[in-house]
């Protein structure tokens, strides 16, 4: 999903605060009736729907892929690495950022899994699907969020300088780090890990799109400010229109399976919800421990509460199928994303005056 940045790098007036726009907003509502059309539209034309799933290159699906590239590079064209000298101004908060994003939210996601889908809620899960619905909660938690962390910054009044130079921070690990913590967490959960396959995925779907929108980035960023802003609002539209063209697409394989048990997605929603309560309460909590300013804290938690979905949805279907339930998986964490995360925002700035206060002094 795409956000306007703060600022660009050599052009800090490159626009306005980010605001939550009008698909942002409604993202929930546009996901649901992409579940319907997808649905609806598997069930009228399932021939065409099986033809596009075979097309295939190494197990890369080439309507994904394509769609992915729109998805991401609007979103990546704003990233600003240069900000990563930022990060010294910042470094107790980027610290927990970086541990709630890269040590403790996937294994979070990997035990909740364990426990909720292979145990608690296995007697209403397809028993065929146990293994691929943790494979995608997985891989929906190994990758922290990118261009949507500027909306929730800017709504709660987050530090726009800290905010670029840890999204900028978190990319640059993603690429060197996602494929490796996948992986690992995979194996822990004896699910056989497709190496080709995954690294095929981050080089398509991490690297070479981060290639691009930098290249892209500079010679825009030649042209003035006000070309950037330009361009960069003109391809917000193709962003979200990609990711829902996506689930379309995907809803078409997995109607049936839904309609057979629609029970499943509000089962999956429950390990989601509960990590994002988690991992967002416990950075906010040690970065008031650590007593970094709230301006900092609220984006630091909103990080570690949210997901780069784009990601998990295409690498899900790329390593597992449109039909897998790792791809439905991945989908339920669009689904509830924006609700989920307008509530933390409103927790933070709700509970500012309780941050900001001064633990009284026991006496001696």
């Amino acid at each position: 999903m795409s956000a306007t940045p703060p600022a660009a790098h050599g052009a800090r007036d490159t626009g306005p605060p980010a605001a939550i726009g009008f698909f942002e907003r409604y993202l929930t509502a546009w996901v649901a009736l992409c579940i319907v059309a997808g649905i609806l539209l598997g069930r009228l034309a399932p021939g065409v729907f099986q033809a596009v799933g075979a097309l295939e290159v190494a197990q890369v699906n080439l309507p994904v892929g394509v769609l992915v590239w729109v998805m991401v590079i609007p979103m990546l064209l704003k990233i600003d690495f240069a900000a990563l000298g930022q990060v010294r101004a910042h470094v107790r908060g980027i610290g927990v950022t970086l541990f709630v994003n890269w040590c403790v939210k996937p294994v979070s996601m990997a035990v909740l899994a364990w426990l909720f889908v292979r145990h608690l809620f296995a007697p209403w899960l397809p028993a065929d699907q146990l293994d691929s619905y943790v494979a995608g909660l997985i891989l929906l938690a190994a990758a922290p969020c990118t261009a949507m962390v500027f909306v929730w910054s800017q709504l709660c009044r987050g530090d726009p300088y800290f905010t670029l130079s840890q999204v900028a921070l978190n990319d640059a690990i993603m690429v060197v780090a996602f494929a490796p913590v996948v992986a690992l967490l995979l194996g822990v959960s004896s699910i056989a890990v497709p190496w080709g396959t995954l690294l095929t995925s981050v080089g398509l779907y991490i690297v070479v799109p981060v290639i691009l929108a930098q290249l892209w980035r500079r010679r825009l960023l030649r042209q003035g400010p006000q070309r950037f802003q330009a361009v960069t609002a003109a391809l917000a539209p193709w962003s979200i229109t990609a990711l829902l063209l996506t689930l379309v697409l995907l809803f078409a394989f997995q109607g049936e399976a839904i309609t057979r048990q629609p029970l499943v997605i509000a089962l999956l929603a429950v390990p989601i919800l509960i990590q994002v309560v988690f991992n967002a309460g416990l950075a906010y909590g040690l970065n008031r421990r650590l007593g970094v300013a709230h301006g900092v804290a609220g984006p630091s938690a909103l990080i570690g509460a949210s997901n780069f979905f784009e990601l998990a949805v295409a690498t899900a279907i790329g390593l597992f199928g449109f039909q897998s339930g790792a791809a439905l998986a991945t989908v339920v964490g669009v689904l509830i994303e924006v609700p989920v995360m307008l509530a933390v925002v409103g927790v933070v700035n709700r509970s500012r005056g309780w941050y900001e206060r001064v633990p009284a002094e026991s006496p001696t």
